[in-house]
């Protein structure tokens, strides 16, 4: 569905993260070109979230280096390694990357119009009036335009992580990663949330799903990749990781998906 150039938008080199004694990620190389759709499958505690979040430096890796379009980060030791991160410059390389968690963090004492404000107004420092229209066009994006003046305890689930959505996307990012967003969902519920990431597929938005839906993997994703602890086990088209892996590993994982 995705329609990807040439033109390569994250760039991740020997990326490592460790959380004490446990190594998480150990050497990750990866590239995913612009417009690319890339999922990332594989069984709890492989580190799949963990790459995302070193993506948007949520969790700042211990080497490697990470490219999110112009901007980059190195980590580690050598003479390329970069300094302490400052706040600024992570709010700035935020900005270009919005993630989607799996639980969808809302503010809960502000309207569905306002939570996707929040951000333009403090952070890109928008006018009120800019910010709002734009709001109101990302929730008509998501099919919640008669949703707008309503406050979060009253959405469904469905609904609230398409609020989150629209959050992320008025910042105008260059990418879009999204951490499990169907994955706390009702069965029933997550249909609607496929369907607004779909679309951003379609629109040519670059995106990282960490996903259990392997169908839906299938259908939008030019790149499947394939993670068990910590490594990268295969990673090519749906066609060939979901379809025909060639690694034991992947063939075990997908077994119960694929019966």
């Amino acid at each position: 569905m995705s329609n990807p150039t040439n033109e390569v938008m994250i760039e991740i080199k020997n990326l490592k993260k460790a959380f004490g004694e446990h190594v998480v990620l150990k050497d990750i190389s990866l590239q995913v070109n612009k417009g690319s759709v890339v999922a990332m499958i594989g069984p709890s505690g492989s580190g799949k979230s963990t790459l995302l979040r070193c993506i948007n430096l949520l969790t700042v890796p211990e080497q490697g280096s990470i490219r999110v379009g112009a901007q980059d980060f190195t980590f580690g030791q050598g003479n390329k390694a970069s300094k302490p991160l400052k706040d600024r410059e992570l709010a700035k390389f935020r900005t270009n990357t919005g993630m989607v968690f799996q639980h969808f963090n809302l503010f809960p004492h502000m309207t569905a119009l306002e939570n996707v404000m929040e951000g333009m107004l403090t952070v890109l420092r928008k006018p009120r009036a800019e910010a709002r229209a734009y709001a109101l066009e990302l929730l008509r994006r998501v099919g919640l335009s008669d949703r707008a003046d309503i406050y979060p305890q009253r959405l469904s689930g469905g609904q609230k992580q398409r609020v989150a959505i629209a959050r992320a996307l008025a910042m105008r990012p260059s990418v879009m990663l999204f951490d499990e967003a169907t994955s706390a969902l009702d069965p029933e519920l997550v249909g609607e949330v496929l369907n607004v990431i779909r679309s951003l597929a379609f629109d040519g938005m670059t995106m990282i799903l960490v996903t259990h839906e392997i169908a839906f993997a299938r259908e939008v994703a030019d790149q499947v990749i394939f993670m068990r602890d910590g490594v990268v086990v295969e990673a090519g088209p749906p066609s060939q990781v979901i379809d025909n892996p060639q690694q034991a590993a992947t063939q075990s994982f997908l077994t119960r998906f694929n019966g």
